[in-house]
């Protein structure tokens, strides 16, 4: 997940790496609770991968441990890959 001040960017991802969609979610407690819902449409949240645990995505991170008490998601910190641009 892309996090930001105001609003977060998901996507989801297949056991393959296939995207499966995106999503745009505001960077608050109702959307935390609306990004796990909506990933969910796609089956089990196993992994989390979230840019930022320590600062945008910080509360993010915390929101999806409280939530998947059942199956112990534990967001994983990412870092940013920077775009490579053929001129």
């Amino acid at each position: 997940m892309d996090t930001h001040r105001d609003a977060h960017v998901a996507a989801v991802l297949s056991v393959t790496g296939t995207m499966l969609a995106t999503g745009e979610f505001t960077a608050t407690a109702a959307g935390y609770r609306d990004l796990l819902k909506w990933a969910r449409k796609w089956g089990a949240v196993r992994r989390a991968g979230v840019e930022g645990t320590g600062s945008y995505g910080a509360s993010l991170s915390r929101s999806l441990v409280a939530q998947d008490t059942a199956c112990g998601l534990q967001p994983a910190d990412v870092r940013a890959v920077p775009l490579v641009r053929m001129c």
